[in-house]
């Protein structure tokens, strides 16, 4: 069956849940394209009907027939259909609570935009996420991770390439730096905005092994068409030794500020 999708050059899907976008996007795209010839060809029709060598004389009683208003009224029903009952359960699997996976079962990790790049925090070996404040942001701390926290000391953060664990899901909390970014997934079917001072959570399940563009969808700047990154999606080993890697790489933990003394 031809398919829309292809024509419009739709990327391919390598999400569980994407098949399911997809299909609605299939079904929006042949209403639309249903619509579009069926309007074009009413338009031609009521030009050559109601031409003027055809009707020298304006009638003033207006159109007579409700087939008009029928059709009106077919194209908002199955709009609410498509909205109500396809559009609306699928954006609720995506952002209700309920639905999200048990964290502890998923690849967790902190995507956190700036002007122009993508920075990723996972946590540790302890599993738990460092406390981050602005006071703490320099070139060599760009999340600003608290150095006086253990729980950070073992976490993990990464620039512009992101890691996850194929057919296993992930749960991001994305975040901005500066201004308001969009961190967009092609083809996992996902895109959501980032903004400073919010941190919101979206979730889907890789199935499909292999390196996907990061892009970032809202504009932002000067550069934002630089504002790419990377996706790896990969074996548990795999991500297991990447997180490795990663961890060798980091310097030896700065001893703590020293506490400030009380105010006599």
């Amino acid at each position: 069956m031809f398919s829309i999708n292809k024509a419009l050059g739709l990327l391919p899907n390598a999400s569980e849940h994407g098949r399911a976008v997809d299909h609605l996007l299939e079904a929006c795209h042949w209403f639309m394209a249903i619509l579009f010839v069926g309007w074009i060809t009413y338009f031609l029709y009521t030009i050559f009907r109601f031409h003027k060598s055809r009707n020298p004389k304006a009638d003033y009683h207006g159109v007579q027939s409700k087939a008009s208003a029928h059709l009106e009224f077919s194209v908002v029903l199955i709009e609410a259909v498509l909205l109500l009952g396809f559009g609306l359960p699928l954006w609720a699997k995506r952002v209700v609570e309920s639905e999200f996976p048990d964290k502890a079962e998923a690849v967790r990790v902190r995507a956190v935009g700036e002007q122009f790049a993508w920075n990723f925090h996972y946590p540790g070996p302890d599993g738990a996420f460092g406390r981050v404040h602005t006071s703490f942001l320099n070139s060599s701390n760009p999340l600003g991770l608290d150095p006086r926290d253990p729980a950070g000391r073992d976490d993990i953060v990464s620039k512009n390439e992101m890691h996850l664990v194929n057919k296993k899901p992930a749960v991001i909390d994305i975040s901005s730096k500066d201004v308001i970014h969009s961190f967009s997934l092609k083809h996992m079917r996902q895109c959501q905005d980032a903004i400073p001072g919010s941190v919101i959570p979206m979730w889907f399940r890789p199935i499909v092994a292999g390196e996907y563009e990061i892009v970032c969808a809202q504009l932002c700047g000067a550069g934002h068409y630089a504002m790419r990154s990377i996706m790896k999606v990969e074996s548990q080993a795999e991500f297991d030794a990447w997180m490795k890697e990663q961890a060798s790489l980091k310097p030896a933990p700065a001893a703590a500020p020293p506490a400030a003394e009380p105010a006599a």
